[in-house]
């Protein structure tokens, strides 16, 4: 993995205290882009409350923009989205960054447009395979090309679907299944959206995907386990309230158990829906983690967890996490090496598990310890915990988290954490 580039530093100081306060996380960042695709794709105005404006959303919104529906922002947590109830050609490619929900979305969304539409990104988001998604399309009677099995995808629009059925290899993504589900609304005629096998990441983001389409009048069956059969209802415009981020929340969970602390988040744990507010009561059991985390069905909280369970009683190995290797960078070996710049034996990759030492006593040493966030924004976010707990610990390249959370560093400010910023 290449070393970051970028000249920005944080180094985190261990505050004397316990944190307590109130942060209120952002909003959903996957619920606010489902949000505002399907908002884009409904006849009318929808008003979008509660909703996280940060990098990923606004590549969402300036693309949609960019395909004629008219987006406003009349607060700093809400969308007013005007459809149509189609999308047109936009006049140049879709650049999205390093958004793996708004590409994946926007490439199965291209298909409805009259003419071709290229969907692209950054130079990370251009290692992220959509292979999957793009053969799907090509099933349903969509021309679409990806040499690089990675973006971009040029999708060569007809304004429609042309096949009733489709079926899709999951296994690297759920988003390819949202991306059709939300697309499949659209449709001439229902369609059978099928898994090609009973693996799938994170199968509670498809929940949250089939929750939007719903409230925005969407028809979903499930004719048997590993199919949704999507009704050609389009969608209407509504007024529409996006819960916190719980990934954001595991952040701050974290940082209550680590430094003996009471965070009010102003939402309990119980009320989220979304899949990484699993990942709580596993944090409330800190320092007593079980040696073996599954977490294939909340890979964005795997971060979290594992940071946390370098300072846990014994040691912990993470399963199921293959998938962490696509994200917006190799996330298995990025955490591994984070981990191994503060303690040489302190974490292990064996195969695509993750094995974390852990070793309470790491509480209070000075372990100098320059963490390469590879500009991914959960490896920026997670290693912050570290430096609640050791001094030294240097974040580079801190501003990657505005991806999800532009206020990080000002919530942990907020709470009495001390940092230090500098440009090498």
């Amino acid at each position: 993995m290449a070393a970051q580039a970028s000249g920005e530093r944080t180094t985190v100081l261990p505050p004397d205290h316990p944190l307590k306060g109130r942060v209120v996380p952002p909003g959903s960042k996957s619920i606010t882009n489902r949000a505002l695709l399907v908002a884009a794709l409904a006849k009318g105005t929808s008003h979008l409350t509660g909703a996280l404006k940060s990098d990923d959303t606004r590549y969402m919104a300036l693309a949609l923009q960019a395909m004629g529906v008219s987006i406003e922002e009349p607060d700093a947590t809400s969308f007013t989205v005007a459809g149509s109830g189609h999308l047109r050609k936009p006049e140049g490619p879709l650049f999205l960054g390093n958004a793996g929900t708004a590409t994946r979305f926007l490439t199965a969304a291209a298909a409805l447009v009259e003419g071709d539409v290229v969907v692209d990104g950054d130079q990370h988001m251009r290692k992220r395979p959509i292979a999957p998604l793009v053969s799907a399309l090509k099933s349903l009677g969509v021309e679409a090309d990806a040499p690089t099995g990675c973006p971009p995808v040029t999708v060569h629009g007809r304004g429609r679907f042309g096949a009733n059925r489709v079926e899709i290899d999951a296994g690297l993504s759920s988003q390819y299944v949202s991306a059709l589900l939300m697309a499949a609304a659209c449709g001439d005629e229902p369609i059978d959206i099928a898994l090609t096998g009973q693996e799938i990441g994170a199968r509670g983001y498809i929940d949250l995907t089939l929750a939007t389409m719903r409230a925005f009048g969407a028809e979903i069956e499930r004719p048997d386990a590993a199919t949704w059969r999507v009704a050609p209802t389009g969608y209407r415009a509504t007024d529409y309230l996006i819960e916190p981020d719980a990934s954001a929340a595991t952040y701050l969970w974290a940082a209550e158990v680590l430094t003996g602390g009471a965070i009010d988040l102003g939402v309990p744990a119980s009320d989220f829906t979304q899949p990484d507010a699993k990942a709580y009561q596993l944090i409330s059991a800190f320092p007593h983690l079980p040696p073996v985390i599954d977490g294939s069905q909340m890979q964005d909280a795997v971060p979290t967890l594992a940071v946390l369970a370098a300072f846990n009683e014994t040691p912990v190995r993470f399963t199921g996490i293959a998938n962490l290797r696509v994200k917006e960078c190799d996330r298995i070996a990025a955490l591994a090496d984070g981990l191994i710049r503060i303690r040489p034996d302190l974490a292990r990759e064996e195969g695509d598990d993750l094995v974390i030492a852990s070793d309470p006593g790491l509480a209070g040493q000075t372990l100098p310890a320059s963490i390469d966030s590879y500009a991914d924004h959960r490896i920026a976010m997670s290693f912050a915990l570290a430096g609640l707990k050791i001094h030294g610990i240097t974040i580079q390249d801190p501003s990657c988290v505005a991806k999800t959370y532009p206020g990080y560093w000002n919530a942990l400010a907020s709470l009495g954490v001390q940092l230090e910023e500098r440009t090498a």
